[in-house]
């Protein structure tokens, strides 16, 4: 009797999860939109341990512009897109920290070169 408890509390939870709203809902642009979106971000934290000579700045603003709009818009769209949402706030992490090396790499270097040595 009591093997048969485990393998009940199993197919209630997979039915729970695995329904028809649940299927219905992966087959639409709604999950598949922020899925394959989540790129953006895995390349930029991808990108975090490269050179920071290989950023742009003016991607790294535009990309950061394009997840705030966008994480406006999913929050805009009825139902609430809380995928699409996480997908932009993941990336504007992502491109804040690019940013912030970009600006260190662009910037803080060339103000050190400015303040001479203590030595001389």
């Amino acid at each position: 009797m009591s093997g048969n408890i485990p393998g009940a509390a199993s197919r209630s939870i997979i039915s729970q999860y695995i329904n028809k709203q649940t299927l219905k809902y992966v087959f639409t642009t709604h999950f598949w939109g922020p899925v394959s979106n989540f790129g953006i971000p895995i390349a930029a934290i991808y990108d975090l341990k490269k050179d920071p000579n290989l950023i742009s700045g003016p991607m790294t603003f535009a990309l950061l512009v394009y997840s705030g709009v966008f994480m406006k818009y999913a929050l805009a769209v009825t139902p609430k897109n809380y995928l699409l949402f996480g997908c932009h706030v993941v990336n504007s992490f992502a491109q804040a920290g690019q940013g912030y090396r970009f600006i260190l790499n662009n910037y803080e270097k060339s103000k050190d070169a400015l303040i001479p040595p203590k030595n001389a």
